[in-house]
């Protein structure tokens, strides 16, 4: 009950908030209103005042409010400022449109998180996973890196309109969901992808797996239940993928003209029609409840009366170092173009040279304004990369911390996840002004929620295990069992999800650049170098590519790190899990007669 009424009361905060959204960024909401109806039209003082009267403008924020609560309570979600039509209809229609892409861009998620892992699976059911293995390849970390915007522009440009393959436009039908679904998936999946190749291992290692592989059951039955085990550690961030893909789909709808939810809560925010802003804003929390709850209900089925009984075993187990050459190579990479661009003028124009391919003088060509795009891309990994750190290392201690509060953290995340990103720019630039801060704010708050939900995910597994209830059986407390066993467990795969978060920090900054909501002009941030050079893609494709691609390096970077992550036991051995413990092996300090009869049980 009482973590029903929280998630109400943040339910009904975030709605406030969002009514609020004319007064706390002190602008005149009548003047917005006229503008997003007609621009051309004077704004006379008799023009506002009629528009005041309409909408009651003059009763205040907490009337309105009161108003709209009251007439939702019958179903009426009001009328739009901006149209003057009936606003439920509209977003249960954009939330209809959404719910066709995200269910889209999830099958193309699936299919791209399998092939990520294949290699893994199919090394599993060889019972071949205590070798050294490789991860899963640098292609996963070149598809997580990429702008969800960028690959939209590219697959309408190439395929939609060159090729002439899939419609690039409009939303009429099945076909015109193929390429924002690829768009929205690929990253998506790839990240999942990531995410389970770094339990399967670990499953693959438990006693089941192994008395399987000696009963002569077939590898892939074996593969199928080990993606299962799986599947409950997953299962937080699956549902914040599918939230996020429903709500925080807005440069892939404002590219292929797609009315979805995310598109139309946008339109709303900066319109400041607040009608079609609240109902959009609540859609989005029921529906991260509803998916919260499916969640949950999934996780139970999965593991059964396991999380009860304490009888799981840990996922976290000794695994071979990963290879270190290609972080090495892919940082030396990166370290070279940062440096290379440094001694070079990233402002200096030039127009009798602009749009210039690569050349000697200029290796990564040239922009609109002829200046030297290797000297943007240098100058400005230095704001993208350190801001991107930044936020990152922020992300996770916050994520950390409040994922080790599940029931106060839950709904929290659920609620923090169902706002679009560009939303809650919006709101911080409201609150705080603009400024070089407001997007660095506005991704720091809700970068967490994933890292988060994480936590809470591997601390609930964690908790289940044999060896734990076996510590705490010979008298270990609960600061013994936090410091020594659940964070061992638990920081190492959540730094590696954090590590691989990196460049989506670095896409989301980019995401509200090319939406005008980042840095602006001159800045040579990495996303707004997108965002100015977008429209020349076609004409001039090194302009875009230039950006592109060091975001994808360090992707690439961010991934193969990760992967070298392990903990290292006091034997010197590798350890993906709690402290340097084996599996079946429990640990606590105690007297000699504890240690003995540790011996006697092994």
């Amino acid at each position: 009950m009482a973590t029903l009424l929280w998630r109400i009361a943040l339910a009904a905060a975030l709605v406030c908030g969002v009514g609020l959204l004319p007064w706390l960024s002190r602008t005149d909401p009548a003047l917005t209103v006229l503008k997003a109806r007609s621009a051309d039209r004077d704004p006379t003082p008799e023009v506002l005042a009629d528009i005041r009267d309409r909408l009651g403008l003059d009763a205040g924020p907490v009337r309105l409010l009161g108003q709209w609560l009251r007439g939702l309570w019958h179903g009426d979600a009001g009328r739009s400022w901006i149209s003057g039509s009936e606003v439920m209809p509209g977003v249960l229609q954009a939330l209809g449109a959404s719910l066709l892409l995200m269910a889209a861009a999830l099958l193309v998620a699936a299919v791209t998180a399998a092939l990520v892992c294949a290699r893994t699976l199919r090394r599993g059911a060889r019972g071949r996973t205590g070798e050294r293995r490789r991860a899963a390849g640098s292609g996963s970390a070149v598809l997580a890196a990429l702008p969800e915007f960028l690959l939209a522009s590219v697959l309408a440009t190439v395929v939609g309109v060159q090729w002439g393959w899939l419609p690039a436009l409009g939303w009429y039908g099945p076909r015109w969901t193929v390429l924002p679904a690829l768009a929205l998936g690929l990253p998506a999946g790839a990240v999942l992808g990531r995410l389970l190749d770094d339990l399967l291992p670990g499953a693959f290692g438990e006693p089941w797996a192994r008395s399987a592989a000696a009963r002569g059951i077939p590898g892939g039955r074996v593969a199928r239940q080990a993606v299962r085990r799986c599947l409950p550690a997953l299962l937080p961030n699956i549902g914040l993928f599918v939230v996020g893909l429903t709500g925080g789909a807005v440069a892939v709808e404002q590219v292929f003209d797609i009315p979805g939810l995310g598109r139309t809560t946008l339109q709303a925010a900066l319109a400041q029609d607040l009608p079609v802003l609240q109902a959009g804003t609540l859609a989005l929390v029921l529906l991260a409840a509803l998916v919260t709850g499916a969640c949950r209900l999934a996780t139970r089925l999965l593991t059964g009366p396991t999380l009860r009984d304490g009888a799981l075993p840990t996922l976290h187990r000794p695994l071979p170092p990963a290879r270190r050459g290609l972080p090495l190579a892919y940082g030396a990479v990166l370290a070279a173009v940062v440096v290379a661009g440094l001694p070079r003028d990233p402002l200096a124009l030039n127009t009798g040279e602009r749009l210039r391919p690569p050349s000697p003088a200029h290796p990564f060509g040239t922009d609109a304004l002829g200046r030297d795009m290797l000297a943007r891309v240098g100058h400005g990994a230095l704001d993208t990369l350190l801001l991107a750190l930044a936020i990152s290392s922020a992300a996770l201690v916050i994520g950390v911390l409040l994922g080790l509060v599940p029931r106060l953290s839950g709904a929290l995340v659920d609620t923090t996840n169902a706002v679009p990103p560009v939303l809650v720019a919006l709101l911080v630039t409201a609150v705080a002004g603009g400024g070089v801060a407001t997007p660095a704010l506005a991704v720091t708050a809700v970068a967490w929620a994933p890292l988060a939900a994480h936590t809470s995910a591997l601390l609930l597994q964690e908790r289940a295990t044999a060896h734990l209830a076996a510590t705490r059986s010979l008298g270990a407390g609960r600061r013994h069992l936090l410091r020594r066993v659940l964070l061992p467990a638990v920081l190492p795969p959540v730094l590696r999800h954090a590590l691989l978060r990196l460049p989506g920090i670095a896409l989301a900054l980019a995401s509200l650049g090319f939406l005008g909501l980042g840095a602006q002009p001159p800045s040579p941030e990495w996303g707004l170098l997108l965002a100015e050079n977008q429209p020349y893609a076609e004409r001039a494709p090194w302009a875009v590519l230039a950006p592109a691609a060091v975001l994808c390096l360090l992707g690439a970077l961010a991934v193969t790190a990760a992967g070298g992550l392990r903990r290292r036991g006091p034997d010197g051995s590798v350890r993906g899990g709690p402290g340097s413990m084996t599996p079946g092996e429990v640990k606590c300090p105690g007297s000699p007669d504890t240690e003995r009869k540790l011996a006697e049980a092994r």
